[in-house]
């Protein structure tokens, strides 16, 4: 399970998604993030659709490798659809107790999960096609104008990467700590989810404990290497946009523009 988040994890791969600037990935992800909750209708959902899978061939990420992650917002994506299905006004199909079910709530859960599920796809391309290092700098970069306002935006893109950097570590060092607790006896396993839950307990103090110590020895490292914030720091690989990404930037203003087109004259019923 611990092994199928792959948020923060980067797949190597020559593709042109890849080779992209970080800022035109960043601008990408916010918008189509946007367009996931502005789409109405089953034309503006076969857009968002297709453009998804444009991407994800362009990656050349292996698709099954991308599902892993959805694996770990299950539970959230039932609960969300449970939440709809039964608290949705409307024409009641059939009643049970005091819960109904409505066609309405029915069309709200199954758009609600399709979100969700697009949602992670497509952030889930962005870290996986972006290193650490490359989403750092591309956010520095296009947050810099808030920085003449007193925005400490060095800082705020140091603590992504480093949260970045954090999440595949703790997800490796949490699956130390569980096979060395099974070693002694630990059952993880059997049971129902509230047990399972219960079991998972004992598993935060030495996971926290872990997580403190890295915590301190990033902080002495930095500070070893005189590390003082971003004031007066160069690059090494100073981002310039290339042609490729300012077709990448009209691609996606396209995108905008068709899916606002949709919802505003295709209203499909779904």
């Amino acid at each position: 399970m611990l092994r199928d988040i792959t948020l923060g994890q980067y797949y190597p791969a020559d593709s042109v998604i890849h080779k992209l600037d970080p800022r035109v990935k960043l601008f990408g992800t916010l918008i189509y993030i946007i367009s996931l909750f502005c789409f109405r209708g089953i034309a503006a959902l076969l857009l968002a659709t297709a453009f998804l899978v444009g991407v994800i061939k362009g990656s050349k990420v292996p698709f099954r490798f991308m599902v892993k992650g959805l694996k770990a917002i299950l539970i959230l994506m039932l609960i969300t659809a449970v939440f709809n299905l039964f608290l949705t006004p409307g024409e009641p199909l059939f009643s049970f107790w005091v819960l109904k079910v409505t066609w309405e709530g029915i069309k709200n859960a199954a758009l609600m999960a399709i979100r969700l599920t697009y949602l992670i796809l497509g952030t889930s391309i962005m870290t996986l096609t972006t290193t650490p290092n490359q989403l750092t700098d591309g956010l520095e970069k296009s947050l810099m104008p808030f920085s003449r306002i007193g925005v400490p935006v060095h800082a705020i893109a140091m603590m992504m990467s480093i949260a970045l950097r954090f999440i595949p570590i703790l997800i490796e060092e949490t699956d130390k700590i569980m096979k060395a607790q099974m070693a002694r006896g630990a059952d993880f396993e059997s049971g129902n989810l509230l047990k399972k839950v219960k079991s998972m307990i004992p598993l935060l103090v030495p996971l926290f404990v872990s997580a403190f110590r890295r915590a301190d020895d990033l902080a002495m490292a930095m500070e070893a290497r005189c590390y003082n914030g971003g004031q007066g720091r160069t690059k090494m690989k100073p981002l310039r946009y290339e042609r490729r990404d300012r077709l990448a930037y009209v691609t996606v203003l396209v995108y905008l523009v068709l899916i606002l087109l949709c919802r505003t004259f295709l209203r499909w019923p779904m």
